[in-house]
């Protein structure tokens, strides 16, 4: 496999993420075993994972998605987040995991988690792919972790810069020169 152009180096191969996504599957199918819980992925940045993950569990699961942002086409969060597209299911008395790409500054999913909390649920969850804790701003739990990332950019495997690299089978970190304009 060779690195694509515009990434400085390679975090997380393909085999590396698959093997960890089908872990933590495993572990939300014994936690979860006799329930059929709603996944709830944040866009644009999870479809892919949540895609694989739900497709590694055993258990039956439903899906519904919204959208909130707060980075823009900007390297740094603006600190304000805006809903763009809210859920369609009804959560209330349900088992929810909200499964988001990134856990960074928490800012985000922070406001995602109270939002969903007021709505009601049996619970809620949360399963994040990465986790970037040198950038917390906000304390978010998370109940399902694949990787622990330094504070640099990254991209692939659905993470994109300016809606770009998310078809890259693998994570990698974006070279400064792209970004730092």
């Amino acid at each position: 496999m060779a690195l694509h152009k515009d990434f400085e180096s390679l975090l997380f191969s393909e085999e590396q993420i698959k093997t960890r996504i089908a872990e933590m599957a495993a572990q939300i199918d014994i936690d979860y075993k006799g329930k059929t819980p709603l996944l709830i992925g944040v866009l644009k940045g999870s479809f892919i994972f949540m895609s694989d993950l739900m497709r590694a569990m055993k258990i039956e699961c439903t899906v519904d998605f919204l959208a909130v942002s707060s980075y823009g086409t900007k390297s740094e969060t603006s600190g304000q987040v805006r809903l763009l597209k809210d859920i369609n299911e009804n959560i209330e008395g349900r088992d929810v995991i909200v499964v988001e790409d990134i856990l960074d500054s928490g800012i985000t999913l922070s406001y995602i988690m109270k939002l969903l909390s007021m709505r009601r649920p049996a619970s809620i969850k949360l399963c994040t792919l990465l986790d970037k804790p040198e950038r917390r701003r906000v304390q978010v739990d998370i109940h399902y972790r694949g990787f622990e990332v330094p504070d640099a950019f990254v991209v692939g495997y659905g993470f994109d810069f300016a809606e770009k690299y998310r078809n890259v089978p693998y994570i990698g970190i974006l070279k400064p020169s792209l970004y730092a304009r």
